[in-house]
């Protein structure tokens, strides 16, 4: 049965599915948060590899990523394998690859971990949002989303609190690898026992490469796409640059040389949490706007962001205060692109290719996860000016966000008026 109203007052009723769904991934992302903002940090400043060298090692995970997401879109709407199967595959090679990393000591073990991360993620995002898609009514769809990104952020929060204080106390960052390999062992576990699957017999995917068709002739699934990549590279710039640039290049105290792994725990504990806060009122206020102008609203303030980023930087003094300043407003922007994206994706999906549609919306992840890492790692390796100017490049990038945006909401507009006029 569905929580409690008493418990979740003014939440809609979910089938119980999603509550699970739910559950697992805040489970998973806990896992995910003890090693997400601290692994750049670990590999360039204990194992020794360049920034450039762990840029490229996690922006590999958007190759196999690649790979994993045109499967997953596949296996999701094939009846022989459907959602569950998918989501099962996905946790097993996640936690295989949590394996490799806990290991790794050189470039070639690194690199290796990475796609086999790459590949497990994959082919979990098309799967679990096409999950979410299926159980959700179309008026509760964006909530629905909303409240997935609620536990992952709720579990990232949770991770790096965690995560952080294991690093304190023992200096140990392997073990975070170990305990991220068994948080998908658990998602695997719950998967197994409480999801069954989503998948509609009667409205199953077309064969062979016929969805992909249909879906690549979409003029705007297209347009969104390319607007899409900007934004999942800016998101790979928060979790991959901005922590490498707050260690070594802003400086908390006279004489040091970068915010301490505490600090940097402390900020990103903040960032999650006000994303948590605000994930489900965000997801509600912005129903009143088209899709495409909510997402023109979280592009405003990624251009905020990345601005306070230089400021953090310059400023003379109160470096803390900017650096808290500006993951607050990129905690906004996230909260007011993620459910605004996923559903804009199943509007323009047809039942039977929801899969392969949600898989090219987590392709501009697995893009926008290799550019951010790439670019990223190669400003943090180059000089102090390079390295904080880049954020002003950054921002500027903002401009051809917005003018695809529009575009979208000219032809989607477009689309509902020739609608109207056919019925």
């Amino acid at each position: 049965m569905n929580p409690p109203k008493k418990l979740i007052a003014g939440l809609p009723q979910f089938d119980r599915r999603i509550w699970i769904l739910i559950a697992g991934r805040l489970l998973s992302q806990m896992g995910s948060g003890f090693v997400l903002f601290y692994a750049p940090i670990f590999f360039v400043n204990q194992v020794g590899l360049s920034a450039a060298a762990v840029g490229i090692g996690i922006g590999s995970e958007s190759i196999s990523g690649v790979f994993g997401r045109i499967l997953g879109g596949s296996l999701a709407d094939s009846p022989q394998w459907g959602r569950r199967k998918t989501l099962l595959l996905s946790a097993a090679i996640s936690a295989m690859a949590d394996l490799v990393l806990a290991f790794s000591y050189n470039f070639p073990t690194f690199l290796l971990g990475n796609l086999l991360m790459g590949l497990g993620i994959g082919l979990y995002w098309p799967a679990t949002e096409a999950v979410v898609a299926d159980l959700a009514s179309l008026e509760h769809r964006n909530e629905a989303f909303a409240l997935n990104r609620l536990a992952d952020s709720l579990g990232l929060s949770l991770g790096v609190v965690l995560g952080g204080a294991l690093i304190a106390t023992t200096g140990s960052y392997r073990a975070l690898f170990v305990i991220d390999g068994i948080s998908f062992l658990v998602l695997l576990a719950i998967v197994y026992k409480a999801i069954a699957e989503t998948l509609n017999p009667y409205q199953v995917g077309k064969p062979g490469w016929q969805g992909w068709v249909t879906a690549l002739r979409d003029r705007p699934l297209l347009v969104y796409i390319s607007a899409n990549v900007l934004f999942t590279t800016y998101l790979a710039f928060v979790s991959s640059t901005l922590p490498l640039y707050l260690t070594n290049f802003v400086s908390e105290r006279a004489q040091q040389p970068g915010f301490t792994p505490v600090v940097i725990s402390a900020l990103f504990t903040w960032h999650v949490a006000l994303a948590a806060l605000c994930q489900l009122p965000a997801a509600r206020w912005l129903n009143r706007f088209s899709r495409p102008k909510a997402l023109m609203l979280s592009a405003g303030l990624w251009a905020i962001g990345f601005g306070l980023v230089w400021v953090t930087g310059t400023a003379a003094a109160d470096h803390l205060a900017w650096a808290g300043l500006t993951l607050a407003v990129m905690a906004l922007a996230t909260v007011s692109y993620t459910p605004a994206a996923s559903s804009l994706v199943v509007g323009l999906a047809p039942n039977s290719a929801r899969g392969v549609y949600l898989s090219l919306n987590s392709l501009c992840w697995a893009v926008g996860y290799f550019v951010g890492p790439v670019m990223g790692g190669w400003a943090m390796d180059q000089s102090r000016s390079i390295a904080t100017g880049f954020w002003v490049a950054v921002a500027l990038s903002v401009i051809g966000a917005i003018g695809i945006l529009l575009w979208l909401d000219r032809l989607l507009d477009k689309a509902k008026m020739e609608r109207s006029r056919v019925s």
